[in-house]
């Protein structure tokens, strides 16, 4: 992994690249979850070797520069496609986790020629989208990321899947779920206030993996499901595992990525993955 700093529309933002062979590979680009830098998926981005892999904080999140005012989804989008451009890469893959799925759907959406093909993991469509409000106010502060107690407390209940049957694996990723910046989370809270994409997800021309934990208590199952079947070209394939499968189980996340990529058909395999042993 190479770190680089890449200084557009007067924000300064640190982005990592993991080199592959472009040449032979449509570049990935990452986008991370709400407050979320770009260490916690660092692991994940180490298994997808040969792929030339690029992920960014953005502002207010790891080391790139505090918002200089409030942003909508699509003026992030538009600070997303100058880092690319100036950065050399044209055309390029999107995988998009959690609140960074909302990002990816955007940018799909503002950029049907430049993205070739969409992945949206553990993410849903916006307003109106069906959650557990109990669940949903333990993210309303970064509380989760700042304090490592808390974090441990109440990762199964608000994470599921490896996070509820590994109590181990929290305290594994700890180092990764760095401190947040308190303004930079309200900023990203704000973006995706009322954002939605229901009205428009007919129409993306790419072609679409949706990856969903089936214990997944920050966006269930069944936002996956209806996304699903909106996208004209899509497919779903169910994770045997919660909120956080990338980060717990990053090979067979992975595999499941690298043959959707790879594959002329889009066909992905249809067996779920397994929970992290």
């Amino acid at each position: 992994m190479r770190l680089r700093r890449v200084k557009v529309m007067g924000y300064s933002l640190r982005v990592a690249i993991w080199p592959g062979r472009a040449e032979a590979h449509t570049p990935l680009v990452l986008f991370n979850g709400i407050g979320a830098r770009l260490e916690l998926l660092e692991p994940f981005a180490d298994e997808l070797g040969d792929l030339e892999t690029i992920a960014i904080d953005v502002p207010g999140t790891g080391k790139s520069s505090l918002p200089m005012h409030p942003y909508r989804m699509w003026m992030l989008v538009i600070l997303m496609q100058r880092v690319l451009t100036k950065l050399g890469y044209e055309q390029v893959d999107v995988l998009g986790v959690s609140w960074g799925g909302t990002l990816a759907q955007q940018f799909a959406l503002q950029n049907p020629k430049r993205c070739r093909r969409l992945i949206l993991c553990a993410t849903g469509q916006g307003m109106p989208m069906i959650l557990d409000p109990r669940i949903l106010l333990k993210f309303i502060t970064p509380r989760r990321f700042n304090d490592p107690v808390y974090r441990r407390k109440i990762a199964g209940e608000i994470y599921g899947g490896a996070a509820r049957n590994q109590p181990g694996l929290i305290r594994e990723i700890g180092p990764r779920m760095m401190p947040t910046s308190k303004f930079g989370y309200l900023m990203q809270q704000l973006a995706i206030s009322g954002w939605t994409s229901l009205p428009w997800l007919p129409l993306l021309k790419q072609p679409v993996l949706i990856m969903a934990g089936n214990d997944d208590p920050v966006i269930p199952l069944i936002n996956a499901q209806i996304m699903s079947k909106l996208i004209r070209n899509c497919r779903l394939h169910e994770v045997n595992d919660g909120h956080l499968f990338l980060v717990s189980d990053p090979v067979g996340s992975s595999q499941v990525i690298r043959e959707f990529l790879d594959s002329p058909q889009n066909k992905v395999s249809k067996a779920a993955l397994g929970n992290k042993a």
